[in-house]
């Protein structure tokens, strides 16, 4: 089956919004106004979930073995960055002291700053990761920030195959309780549960959903129904809030409620619309990003943690405009390095791991 570049496409600018995201967000907090980092928010991680479920089957074998190299490659990853936040913070205890140290960190906001650093490797916090703990890590505090999509895709990608293999008649039954669940949640905010149940209902509605457009088009006279719809609820919550919207739009996101929900429908509109209508016949290195966006999505958070270091020195010199796209450039720069480093160093740990298979195969074979 040929692959649709369309898809590339949009998970490829899907990720350098994501990247935008991450520099408004957090490095930005220091210079950027809460109006323009909410307006980052318009295309964010809900397209990969749109997108997920324009490609998803239900092959259930296919899609856990999916899973599985996921995770090994999100293990490889984690792995390596927990050796690198250790090196960094001993070395740096070493060089400078622990004083010293903290001062560097405070570039970082005081709510990074580790009171305590030591020595010794805390290997719970490497367990923690592997189960999906996110525990924090100092040195790139934006990695740790930016899982949470992870842990909701391998629960929302698990619901989704077994609805596709086992109900498939009724997928818009399941689309009516994801869309229940969250209005439900919405209206009646103390019945909101904690933990992913939140982010499931609303994401596995958008995956079904998208699921069901697979191969199809929406029908021209929709596309004014639907952006004159959002038009017209994003027009009352601004009535209703006015310029407290965005504050409302930034808080509603974990977990996605009200305000961030008609947020981010603009984008699923978007996306939906331009699928089996904008053609893309010739590869770029957008449509490489988007086939390798795992890759890029870990390299992110890398490297919108270290331009912390380059903002908080030249934020009261530059103008902000200017600053905000001389970071964003900067931090596409890097993840792209990045990515391709942690794309050979996930080639080298499965060679390892195919390695130590034969090793133990063979030891087998011969008992």
């Amino acid at each position: 089956m040929k692959r649709d570049l369309y898809i590339d496409f949009a998970k490829g600018l899907a990720t350098l919004s994501i990247i935008f995201i991450h520099t408004a967000f957090w490095s930005g907090q220091y210079y950027i106004s809460t109006e323009i980092r909410v307006l980052s928010l318009v295309f964010d991680v809900p397209i990969f979930f749109a997108l997920s479920g324009l490609t998803s089957g239900n092959n259930i074998e296919k899609t856990f073995y999916r899973l599985l190299k996921l995770q090994i490659t999100y293990m490889i990853f984690v792995t390596f960055l927990f050796f690198a936040d250790y090196f960094f913070k001993v070395f740096g205890l070493n060089f400078f002291g622990l004083s010293k140290l903290q001062d560097f960190y405070s570039t970082f906001g005081t709510k990074y700053v580790p009171q305590n650093i030591s020595s010794i490797p805390q290997w719970q916090n490497l367990g923690n990761w592997y189960l999906h703990q996110y525990t924090n890590a100092d040195t790139f505090p934006v990695v740790m920030g930016s899982f949470w999509y992870l842990k909701v895709y391998y629960i929302l990608t698990v619901f989704g195959v077994l609805i596709l293999k086992f109900f498939p008649r009724h997928i818009w039954w399941f689309v009516a309780i994801c869309l229940g669940s969250t209005l439900l949640f919405n209206i009646f905010p103390w019945f909101y549960p904690t933990g992913q149940v939140g982010y499931v209902a609303y994401y596995l509605a958008v995956f079904l959903i998208a699921h069901q457009l697979k191969n199809k088009k929406i029908p021209t006279k929709w596309i004014p129904v639907l952006y004159g719809t959002l038009g017209i609820a994003l027009g009352i919550l601004f009535y209703i809030f006015g310029k407290e919207a965005f504050y409302l739009m930034n808080k509603q996101k974990f977990p996605p409620k009200t305000g961030y929900i008609l947020w981010s429908i603009f984008s699923l509109i978007t996306v939906l619309i331009f699928y089996n209508r904008l053609k893309i016949t010739k590869d770029t290195f957008i449509n490489y990003i988007g086939r390798n966006a795992i890759f890029f999505y870990f390299a992110q958070g890398i490297s919108s943690s270290l331009v912390y270091f380059i903002v908080v020195p030249f934020k009261e010199n530059i103008n902000w405009v200017v600053l905000m796209v001389i970071i964003y450039l900067i931090n596409v720069t890097l993840a792209i390095s990045i990515a391709f480093g942690l794309k050979k160093m996930d080639a080298f740990g499965w060679k390892i791991l195919e390695f130590l298979r034969k090793k133990t195969a063979s030891k087998i074979e011969a008992v």
